[in-house]
């Protein structure tokens, strides 16, 4: 089944992972502690502005809890500034999805994110017919196809890097690259796994 770019979160873990059929060519880089997907250096060149964004952020709130920011593209910045500005889960991830709205691609693909505390977590999707946001107690997924409202996830992971594989590995089609958190009082951990890179 294919599903496309897809989050997954729970208190204290979440991932992130690009499935794509369109740019098969990328990859999650770590820079200073953001994760971003782009090109590869082979890829060819596109202009479509959906390719290249960061996909993971590590945020300090104005209490110094701790957060992580995983998402699908552009929105993932705008989520983790609302954090930082002491906006609750809910409302930065409500604000940003609502402001950006669904992608104006060929399939009006859903933008998807996730807020990963050390004991909360909230998911979200926005698509063209709706805005779907929530608070999560056990793992659960949204997707850009098919498992575009969330629902439960089987993540057996418990790093931030083995999240990254499990998800790369999860039996979905045309896998790319993922990345995964965990979170807890200490603060954020990220990785990212690229398969055969």
């Amino acid at each position: 089944m294919y599903v496309g770019r897809f989050v997954v979160v729970a208190p204290g873990i979440g991932g992130y992972r690009v499935s794509s059929r369109s740019f098969p060519n990328r990859r999650v880089r770590d820079r200073d502690g953001t994760l971003t997907v782009g090109p590869t250096a082979n890829a060819p060149e596109t202009d479509n502005p959906y390719v290249s964004y960061n996909c993971a952020r590590a945020v300090e709130t104005p209490a110094d809890e701790p957060l992580a920011v995983l998402g699908n593209g552009s929105h993932v910045d705008p989520i983790a500034e609302k954090l930082e500005r002491g906006y609750p889960a809910r409302d930065a991830l409500a604000s940003a999805l609502l402001a950006l709205d669904y992608e104006k691609d060929d399939y009006d693909t859903p933008r998807v994110a996730g807020v990963v505390g050390a004991e909360s977590a909230t998911i979200g999707a926005v698509r063209r017919d709706a805005l779907l946001v929530e608070a999560v107690e056990e793992p659960t997924v949204v997707a850009t196809y098919e498992t575009d409202s969330p629902e439960p996830y089987d993540l057996t992971a418990t790093d931030a890097a083995s999240v990254a594989t499990e998800l790369l590995d999860a039996d979905l089609e045309h896998p790319v690259c993922a990345a995964g958190a965990t979170v807890d009082d200490d603060g954020v951990s990220l990785a990212f796994d690229n398969g055969d890179d």
